[in-house]
């Protein structure tokens, strides 16, 4: 329970009015203006294509990540390449001192930089600078330092979180300014706050990765201005994050040759087809009760797969432990991951490697049947692309497009089908 106190005002705050003096008015559908939407690039290629084709003013993006997940550092390098376009940028940290990004900016070396730094929590201070200033992008860090000096409850509380979050909406819609707002993550993994930051915002993005792993992967999760779930990969570095143009490249190349327990996997994320390693050890149990774990991998997906290779293949599991992983740190979660995940498992099992070449896609049912996917024209051309020879894939996949040169497609319809072909 949270006590919130009416406050009595002769002009209500809430109104959207813009620095010009201009009040919303109901307007007639047929009689809106409309510009064609306009977006901003940044130098970041891999930005670009998460924010839907660039940053769109007007826009209110919400960025969430771990604590020195490197949130802070992309946001810098994003206000840096936004004031090299001509654009007015104010960074607003309650977090550290102008001093400290400062020192940050130089070893990222854009410390030259003509945009403006405030340090400063209170809301009031915040919308004045920003009616004074009038920038083009607004950069928040973090949501959960901000108060608005009229409720009395603690910055980070529910009622502060939604009050700023609110302010900063009506900034945003009625003077065309791009704000960026950071915000910290639960242990859980979600944006800490209430559940209503995310519908309030345009954007939503989550940057992942692991703290001792050098990639991190900024996904969008939603997005009214283009694809959710697209995503984009950058390494972090010591001059900062530069972004990865060829991230399946990088999630194979410690693949070892030969190896059990491994299968390629052609993934859809958002509108961009990613080849991803699929690891499996099964290993005899040494206790009562088998023991399964996944990492990048949703568990529930591995433990059917798995009844379905005994059920349907015979391969006796019950008696095995099962750890399985997409190598790289990414996360899969889509139907078309199946029939990777379930070679790789058989391929630890048999003691049987597949070869270097060949990657398997497709959805696989309780009958063991192998279900037709989606993008499998993309798919396709991405794993030829990268070199590989031969594709396993659905056999209702089998349609009216021509694929690339030099690339042998497979059709399968049953997991037994499937696994004969591979261990022959």
């Amino acid at each position: 329970m949270v006590e919130e106190i009416e406050q009595n005002h002769p002009e209500d705050r809430r109104n959207r009015v813009s620095l010009t003096g201009e009040r919303a008015q109901p307007t007639k559908l047929k009689d809106v203006v409309f510009k064609k939407e306009t977006r901003v690039q940044t130098e970041l290629a891999e930005l670009n294509r998460v924010l839907g084709g660039g940053v769109v003013p007007g826009s209110l993006v919400l960025i969430g990540g771990d604590p020195g997940i490197g949130k802070s550092t992309l946001l810098l390098q994003v206000s840096h390449q936004l004031a090299a376009t001509g654009g007015t940028v104010l960074y607003v940290s309650g977090e550290e001192s102008a001093q400290q990004i400062k020192l940050r900016a130089e070893r990222l070396g854009s410390s030259d930089t003509d945009f403006y730094l405030y340090a400063e929590t209170d809301m009031g201070e915040i919308s004045r600078t920003i009616e004074n200033l009038k920038p083009d992008y607004v950069i928040i860090d973090s949501i959960q330092t901000m108060t608005q000096p009229d409720i009395t409850s603690v910055a980070g509380s529910v009622s502060q979180v939604r009050e700023t979050t609110a302010e900063l909406l009506k900034l945003a819609k009625t003077n065309g300014i791009a704000i960026f707002i950071v915000g910290h993550v639960t242990k859980e993994g979600n944006i800490a706050g209430p559940r209503m930051l995310e519908h309030m915002v345009d954007t939503v993005l989550y940057f992942e990765g692991e703290k001792h792993h050098s990639f991190r992967i900024l996904r969008a999760v939603k997005n009214r201005f283009g694809s959710t779930n697209e995503i984009g990969i950058f390494e972090m570095r010591e001059s900062g994050l530069v972004e990865v143009a060829n991230p399946s490249q990088v999630f194979l190349e410690e693949r070892l040759e030969g190896a059990t327990g491994s299968a390629i996997v052609v993934a859809m994320e958002g509108s961009r087809p990613i080849l991803v390693e699929v690891q499996a050890l099964v290993t005899p149990t040494v206790f009562g009760n088998a023991k399964r774990t996944t990492t990048g991998l949703d568990f529930n997906r591995v433990s059917l797969i798995m009844a379905v290779l005994e059920k349907r293949a015979g391969l006796l599991l019950q008696n095995q432990d099962a750890y399985l992983k997409a190598a790289g740190g990414v996360k899969l979660n889509e139907p078309a991951i199946d029939l990777a995940v379930a070679v790789a498992i058989a391929s630890s099992y048999k003691e049987n490697g597949t070869e270097a070449t060949e990657c398997f896609i497709g959805e696989i049912g309780l009958t063991g049947e192998i279900r037709r996917v989606s993008s499998i024209e993309q798919r396709v051309k991405e794993a030829s692309k990268l070199g590989f020879k031969k594709i396993y894939l659905p056999k209702n996949n089998m349609g009216e497009w021509t694929p690339p040169k030099g690339i042998e497609l497979i059709p399968v319809a049953t997991l037994g089908e499937t696994l004969r072909k591979v261990f022959r």
